[in-house]
């Protein structure tokens, strides 16, 4: 993760298949940031509507923790 996220950002994040139908990168948008440590947030995220689709869950928002798995779009 290379620029800031805010809250109302457009990003990308990368869904593993062990825990979802599909793996890759999947877009949504920011809903809020909770801090975790000095250097680590979680970044709650809310999928677009084809992609709850796509990966078969009626799961809509989602956290991130490791920042190599979130980027601004």
């Amino acid at each position: 993760m290379t620029e800031s996220i805010h809250v109302g950002d457009r990003v990308k994040v990368f869904l593993d298949s062990e825990f979802w139908k599909s793996e890759g990168w999947f877009e949504g948008t920011v809903l809020r940031i909770d801090p975790y440590s000095e250097h680590r947030s979680f970044y709650w995220v809310e999928l677009d509507e084809n992609v709850m689709a796509n990966l078969g869950s009626r799961t809509k928002l989602i956290s991130v923790l490791n920042p190599k798995n979130i980027q601004k779009i």
